[in-house]
């Protein structure tokens, strides 16, 4: 059940899951948690948290099937990847049959693979506050 795609419908839509859903679902695929040890934590029966665990992950598969965040982002992350290695082999080609573009072809490359995550992150936080 602890599959990537699970684990990816968990970080978009665990906020939409009861208290108890979400505290149980981290538990188990967050900290490895098995259901025995779960159940003697919360003072449940283990029954009770297969149960929690697999409507969680039954709302999450409804949430995904409707809203469809995850399909998006993915489909996102691929075409972006896509249009980095095409341009970045684009540039090597284009450094190779013109040598006298050499250093803009690379600064190309550099720019293509650098990583924005800490720019992004800081954009996110300053429109959050708009």
């Amino acid at each position: 059940m602890a599959g990537i795609g699970f684990m990816r419908l968990w970080d978009i839509y665990s906020p939409l899951l009861t208290p108890t859903q979400r505290e149980i679902t981290d538990m188990y695929f967050n900290l490895d948690l098995t259901v025995s040890e779960i159940a003697e934590q919360k003072g449940i029966s283990r029954q009770g948290v297969s149960e929690c665990l697999s409507s969680a992950k039954k709302q999450l598969e409804e949430y995904e099937g409707k809203l469809g965040f995850s399909r998006i982002l993915r489909e996102g992350e691929i075409a972006l990847s896509l249009v980095l290695t095409r341009a970045g082999r684009w540039a090597e080609k284009c450094g190779e049959a013109h040598p006298e573009l050499r250093a803009e072809t690379e600064e190309l490359r550099r720019i293509l693979g650098a990583d924005y995550s800490a720019e992004a992150a800081r954009l996110c936080k300053s429109t959050d506050k708009e």
